[in-house]
């Protein structure tokens, strides 16, 4: 899988991803209008509105863009009618030909694990059927339980073709309070990376693994470290834009031939028309703020590869 995701990074010259992280507030007032005129100010009127909010973003740049990132908690504050958006937004995302990250950050005993496993990379046994439920292409993971925690998503990854991407040096402020704290005289992102270098070795597919790290923009001096330390482990990289990273913070995520890494923006992005520099468009054109968005976002990062 994370072949196939290179190959579309090098046709679109884009290594980015839109996080589709859509927060009630983000949705322009005539989406909700209609929404809520239609269900009423409910659960259902709001996944309603993200819907319709999604497949404008994802219809305006899907020819521009690799892959999208939706975070399922912006879908799981809706309830099961967040969940079905959640789905339906994967499903048109992949009929649209994007590779799809789905961000939900799942870990824990070995067996809790497969299950998460098979409900979003894999199948799961009904009867005498194996049925898909989310089916997204990569998964991110929380490595904190340890090896059994997440030898189930590698299996996955090996019987399924597909990829995870497991957090080892996050973007967010509070993230050193563990990450970084000392274990016989290595911070402990860097125990973690010798794990994942050291899980993705039996899930190779090419030059890197289909065992991905996450890695924020946030911290470069880090990512210097970690981009030598796993030499053949893809990167997702959040933190640009938004969280305060640059293009010229991000550049040592990338190998020395402009690959290895993916960036997100989510709301850099999908609320770009709310930005000074995008509000030419107006709420109106959202999803034209949002390409607009993306062709700058690619620009600038391609300017330091």
């Amino acid at each position: 899988m994370i072949q196939k995701l290179i190959d579309k990074i090098r046709q679109t010259s884009a290594p980015i991803c839109v996080g589709l992280d859509p927060m009630l507030d983000y949705i322009p007032e005539q989406i909700r209008k209609r929404s809520f005129a239609e269900l009423g100010e409910t659960l259902a009127g709001a996944a309603d509105a993200v819907w319709h909010f999604n497949k404008e973003i994802i219809d305006c740049t899907c020819d521009l863009i690799p892959a999208v990132k939706p975070q399922i908690a912006m879908y799981e504050q809706f309830g099961l009618e967040g969940l079905k958006v959640y789905e339906k937004t994967v499903r048109y995302c992949q009929e649209k030909g994007l590779i799809v990250i789905g961000d939900a950050k799942r870990g824990d005993i070995g067996s809790t694990s497969a299950a998460y496993a098979a409900a979003h990379l894999g199948k799961v046994k009904v009867g005498n059927q194996y049925c898909s439920a989310f089916d997204t292409d990569f998964l991110t993971v929380n490595p904190y339980l340890g090896t059994d925690g997440v030898k189930p998503f590698v299996d996955v990854c090996g019987a399924e073709d597909k990829g995870i991407f497991v957090l080892v040096k996050t973007s967010n402020p509070s993230s050193g309070e563990f990450q970084d704290r000392l274990i016989d005289g290595r911070p402990l992102y860097e125990l973690v990376a010798d794990k994942v270098a050291e899980w993705g070795s039996a899930c190779m597919d090419g030059v890197y693994s289909n065992v991905g790290a996450v890695v924020g923009a946030t911290y470069p001096q880090m990512s210097v470290k970690l981009r030598a330390q796993m030499p053949h482990t893809f990167f997702l990289v959040p933190g640009y834009g938004a969280q305060g990273a640059t293009a010229q913070d991000l550049r040592h995520c990338f190998d020395a031939e402009g690959s290895g890494a993916i960036v997100n923006s989510s709301r850099g992005i999908i609320a770009a028309y709310r930005q000074d520099k995008y509000s030419k468009f107006g709420a109106e054109h959202f999803g034209e703020a949002s390409r607009q968005a993306v062709i700058d976002m690619v620009a600038d990062i391609n300017s330091v590869l």
